[in-house]
């Protein structure tokens, strides 16, 4: 096969279907994945993605979309997650869920005909099997996403930066804690079956990070996470389709690569100006 036409392939039927998936995933996680950094929600942003592991099993079994088991049972881990946790051990609050989460995810799946192709499925999604049906209602939930996101930008800035300051303007933080939960069970909804828990996990995490190690202003910080999560994903499949090694080795290990970098540039600009002690994005105007 020539390049000319394995760059067509690359671009054209599935495979099209597949970038623009991965482009709206990559945009929702650098979005949210923000707050999951700048809140320290990293394990709590985790639980959910993975209880709603049940979910999508659940789906299966009954033979319905994974989308309408993950819309059912994200919101309800979301729930038990801020319900555990309203005394501020959303840790244990989050382990808790997901003990129990992957238990009945794992139940549901014995009484499958395909165990394995579930569970490889479900943890690190189907890209290149996404259908137009699919991609119609994960662009749906994508923009709800980011339009959530909008909404509650200012709030939850507010409470993971200055909780203090954020009771006494009557903003609480027990609720932007949940309404963030809530959130983050919509981006499920519309990733999981996509790329999967725990790659899902990965972009939000990741990206943001890197970001959040070099942008000087939330602004900033979150356009910079959108960047390198589209970046992430365009390269994962550019590499998986010329190596025919998974997608998520390479969302993966990108992502990983992305922290360190941002990680390293900011403490070269850090050693460059050593008067200077640089604020947070978090904390920047």
């Amino acid at each position: 096969m020539g390049a000319g036409t394995g760059r067509g392939v690359m671009f054209s039927g599935v495979m099209a279907t597949a970038w623009v998936t991965a482009t709206l995933v990559a945009v929702v996680a650098g979005v949210v994945g923000f707050h999951v950094v700048v809140r320290g929600a990293t394990f709590a942003a985790h639980a959910v993605p993975m209880s709603a592991f049940a979910g999508a099993a659940g789906a299966a079994v009954l033979g319905v979309s994974a989308i309408a088991g993950l819309g059912v049972v994200s919101p309800l881990a979301a729930l038990g997650v801020a319900w555990l946790g309203r005394r501020r051990r959303t840790d244990v609050a989050s382990a808790l869920v997901i003990v129990v989460m992957l238990g009945l995810g794992a139940l549901f799946l014995s009484w499958t005909a395909e165990y394995s192709s579930q569970v490889y499925a479900l943890l690190f999604g189907e890209l290149l099997g996404v259908s137009t049906q699919e991609l119609a209602a994960t662009a749906g939930l994508a923009v709800l996403a980011v339009a959530a996101a909008a909404v509650l930008h200012r709030p939850l800035l507010l409470t993971a930066v200055l909780p203090d300051v954020a009771d006494g303007r009557g903003v609480s933080v027990l609720a932007a804690d949940l309404w963030f939960l809530l959130l983050v069970a919509v981006v499920t909804t519309m990733a999981v079956p996509v790329v999967g828990t725990l790659l899902m996990f990965s972009l939000m995490v990741g990206p943001p990070a890197a970001a959040r190690a070099v942008a000087r202003s939330p602004r900033a910080t979150i356009a910079a996470s959108v960047a390198i999560a589209l970046v992430t994903v365009w390269s994962a499949i550019a590499l998986s389709y010329v190596t025919d090694w998974p997608v998520g080795f390479f969302v993966g290990i990108l992502g990983a690569a992305w922290y360190l970098a941002g990680r390293a540039a900011a403490a070269l600009a850090a050693r460059r100006r050593p008067g200077a002690r640089r604020q947070p994005a978090a904390l920047a105007a």
